[in-house]
């Protein structure tokens, strides 16, 4: 258990293991009903239906394939498999090796590949979620603009009236 904490606690680990901490903290208050899961995805998508100009960490979610799926589960597993990967370096390459001053510069390049390798586990992981979530959040793609509808009231105005559209299901009014 010491050489656990031993490498968790050093240098290219312990970054992983600080937000992987912060990420179980962030659980822990939505298991309590604190905050709600979604929080991160106040803007969601913003609609883009194009990663190409999509901004931001939606965005950039976006350009890797970690889309569909709230972003604070997609964070939560894409720290776990960086840390993964970088507490097995330090623990089967960078223990072995008398760094010196190199620590550090091989520990940013360590940062940078356990990254490369999270992006793609994490795509794969993530990857089946997907139709979960879109049926979760009930996610509707297509616009009601131009929609045909048949008017249920006799007075049709800017601020009175009424109409309902058969829309497959229970229809909209």
């Amino acid at each position: 258990m010491e050489l656990f904490f031993q490498t968790s606690l050093t240098f290219p680990v312990v970054l992983f293991s600080f937000m992987l901490c912060v990420a179980m903290l962030y659980w822990l208050t939505v298991a309590l009903g604190a905050v709600d899961v979604d929080v991160l995805d106040a803007g969601g998508d913003g609609g883009m239906d194009d990663p190409s100009n999509a901004e931001g960490l939606g965005g950039l979610l976006m350009k890797l394939g970690l889309h569909d799926v709230p972003v604070t589960l997609v964070l939560t597993v894409l720290v776990f498999f960086a840390w993964l990967a970088s507490y097995f370096t330090q623990l089967l390459l960078l223990s072995w090796l008398p760094l010196g001053l190199l620590r550090f510069p091989l520990g940013l390049v360590v940062i940078v590949l356990a990254l490369a390798v999270a992006v793609p586990v994490t795509r794969l992981v993530v990857a089946p979620l997907r139709p979960l979530f879109r049926k979760a959040l009930g996610s509707t793609t297509r616009s009601l603009l131009g929609q045909v509808v048949v008017v249920r009231s006799p007075l049709v105005s800017d601020r009175l009236g009424e109409a309902g559209m058969e829309d497959g299901g229970a229809g909209l009014i």
